[in-house]
């Protein structure tokens, strides 16, 4: 199974990941990513990179953990764990917005939309189960990599 590894020492800051990643989840696609709104609450990356205490980035990104506490704690069956792939899924019409997965991932990735607070945002690996997601097709310092692992 592919997961998004991080080696943080490698993170320069650049936010190409978020950026690529609030291009992949955008509704409408004029124009690339030049045209993308960043200040637009609708266009939101599922990833974080955040500047630590010691002035170092620290990229955050869903582990799709192979016991994921999100899926534990989802109530109506919206976070499911794909046995195939072994990504961690949101189904956004199971949703009761409750937000017991946001409280739970131990690392604090999973988040309510910015626009409205009514449903999660989190990682989805693109929703491609062969190709690398546009994040990590997006890294040119290697900060962010796909791995195949054992779960």
């Amino acid at each position: 199974m592919k997961r998004i590894m991080v080696d943080a020492q490698n993170c320069k800051g650049c936010k190409n990941c978020s950026i690529a990643c609030m291009q992949s989840h955008r509704k409408d696609n004029p124009g690339g990513f030049h045209s993308l709104d960043l200040a637009d609450p609708a266009n939101e990356s599922r990833n974080l990179i955040l500047l630590n205490g010691n002035d170092e980035y620290k990229p955050l990104f869903c582990r799709h953990c192979a016991q994921p506490e999100c899926v534990k704690a989802c109530m109506s069956g919206a976070m499911e764990k794909d046995s195939k792939t072994g990504y961690v899924r949101h189904n956004a019409a199971k949703c009761a917005s409750c937000f017991m997965c946001v409280m739970s991932c131990p690392y604090g990735v999973i988040k309510p939309d910015r626009a409205t607070n009514s449903y999660i945002v989190k990682c989805d690996f693109c929703q491609q189960d062969g190709d690398d997601p546009c994040c990590v097709k997006a890294c040119r310092s290697g900060a962010i990599y796909v791995k195949e692992v054992q779960q």
